[in-house]
């Protein structure tokens, strides 16, 4: 690939697991970086990973992360030649992007028009509309007043999403099933939008149930050449977020997967898309499949992707950005095996999911063939309560599906998190769930099992009671440095990932 005489020094404008993400990939091609840090994260993973790193601001992402000028004055001091943003922030920012374009540097992401042209939602609706890509029923038109989103819910047919016109991620998401309440859910969606995104512009769309969310990966190049590296399955959500991500699809079949893919390259061809992204559809009981959005930058669920691909996909972005051709056509794409994916947060499953920010007394992931594990944090971090409570990506990848469960199983058994409440437990349990065996969930599975997922009560976790121990031994809570320390770290006990309480470990 050309990018490593092209592309010399990439600012890294973003933070956490993707940020060591994009520096390991710029090691590999001889690229430098140079990472942005808040006065939080002074002694983050990425900073410490990075050939050179600048302070930015204020723990507030839009004092250090979101701000533009301070990332453009950094890539300027650093002589840096291109601009990597990761996901989230302002990845998806069209004037983020046409600000870097417009300090003479290269922007590794896709255009700023087709940002724009994806960025709201409703516009992309119409884009894909004309497009010939099949459309989720639903109703648009700025500024309407309540009365008409009531005529037009009812049009539908209920039940119906409000959602937010301007962004993603769950955020002014409403799920209306009685007319009644829809002006009560219009309302709290534009508020939730317009601080979430700024823009309080929202739509409906049909809601689909027991409907099966799943995305195509594309990779467009500045030739015109557009690839789908087929579809990853993220029906597993709560609050209408991922937390489980796998590919091959269990639903799909050969021809439906074809279908998708050739429906999400029309869709990159149609904003003349260069670069990464991810097609979102929605595939009802029956097999349907409906356009939902697009995600105009990298993935965090990338990962499965590139297990069962072959493909390094970040690398493959830096190529792209240099200007050089895709190194592969669609009949070279091949999918090997079965991968899966486990977001751990620190958050707690039993309150609704609500994030548990703290001290990580001690991390230690999972280490074995087949397994993968892509974080931006270790020992003695403080998770916060400014940024993403994510800990972790744990991809486990194997022949078949039903080995790579259990492989993530053991991985999962194997991780070992000390000093805050994660759902790391209501995962091991979500994925011995029958439902979920048997590949047939949908974005409704967890809130329907629920009950059945949270971790048994009746007893004290065994992480509480190493955590305690910890702290009896040392007089505090300690940081990485004071668990690392200690003579306790290096006794079978605390190494050990399964006890019994007042007897020998097991």
């Amino acid at each position: 690939m050309s990018v490593k005489w092209t592309l010399r020094t990439c600012l890294v404008a973003n933070r956490g697991e993707i940020a060591v993400r994009i520096i390991r990939a710029c090691r590999e091609l001889g690229i430098r970086t140079v990472a942005v840090y808040s006065k939080a994260d002074v002694h983050a993973r990425h900073v410490e990973m990075a050939d050179a790193a600048y302070l930015i601001g204020a723990a507030p992402a839009w004092e250090s992360y979101l701000n533009t000028e301070r990332l453009l004055d950094v890539a300027r001091t650093a002589k840096c030649d291109c601009v990597h943003p990761g996901y989230g922030f302002l990845s998806e920012s069209e004037v983020f992007a046409q600000a870097v374009v417009d300090a003479g540097l290269t922007w590794v992401g896709p255009s700023p028009s087709a940002i724009r042209a994806m960025g709201v939602k409703t516009e992309a609706r119409a884009l894909m509309e004309q497009a010939g890509v099949p459309l989720v029923p639903g109703f648009h038109a700025d500024g309407a007043q309540d009365d008409v989103l009531i005529a037009a819910a009812a049009r539908i047919g209920l039940p119906v999403m409000v959602k937010a016109a301007g962004g993603g991620g769950g955020k002014g998401i409403r799920v209306v099933h009685e007319l009644f309440a829809l002006p009560e859910s219009l309302a709290a969606a534009r508020h939730e939008a317009d601080a979430a995104f700024g823009d309080g512009r929202i739509f409906l769309e049909k809601f689909i149930e027991r409907g099966r969310h799943i995305e195509i990966q594309v990779l467009a190049d500045s030739h015109g050449n557009v690839v789908h590296l087929f579809e990853r399955e993220c029906s597993v959500q709560r609050r209408h977020q991922k937390i489980v991500e796998e590919t091959p699809s269990p639903l799909l079949d050969e021809a439906t997967r074809a279908r998708m893919g050739a429906a999400a390259v029309a869709a990159a061809r149609a904003v003349g898309y260069v670069n990464a992204g991810t097609v979102e559809f929605i595939v009802t009981p029956s097999g349907d499949f409906y356009f939902l959005e697009m995600n105009t930058r990298l993935q965090v669920e990338h990962a499965v992707t590139e297990c069962v691909t072959g493909v390094d996909l970040v690398k493959l972005q830096f190529g792209i950005a240099a200007g050089d051709v895709l190194p592969f056509i669609q009949a070279d794409l091949r999918q090997q095996g079965h991968a899966i994916e486990c977001r751990i947060y620190a958050e707690d499953p039993a309150n609704g999911f609500l994030p548990a920010a703290g001290h990580l007394l001690h991390f230690k992931p999972p280490a074995a063939p087949g397994v993968r594990v892509d974080s931006g944090v270790q020992s003695g971090d403080e998770i916060g309560i400014h940024y993403d409570p994510m800990i972790a990506k744990i991809i486990a990848h194997d022949r078949t599906r039903a080995v790579a469960i259990q492989r993530m199983n053991t991985a999962l058994r194997e991780t070992v998190i000390l000093g805050l409440t994660t759902n790391l437990e209501f995962l091991r349990t979500l994925l011995q769930h029958p439902t979920f065996a048997a590949g047939e969930v949908d974005t409704g599975f967890v809130e329907r099992h629920l009950q059945e997922l949270l971790p048994d009560d009746s007893e004290l976790p065994v992480a509480a009671l190493i955590a305690a121990a910890l702290q009896e031994m040392t007089g505090q809570y300690p940081g990485a440095k004071a668990a690392e320390s200690s003579p306790a770290m290096d006794d079978p006990w605390l190494q050990s990932d399964s006890f019994r309480v007042g007897t020998t470990p097991r």
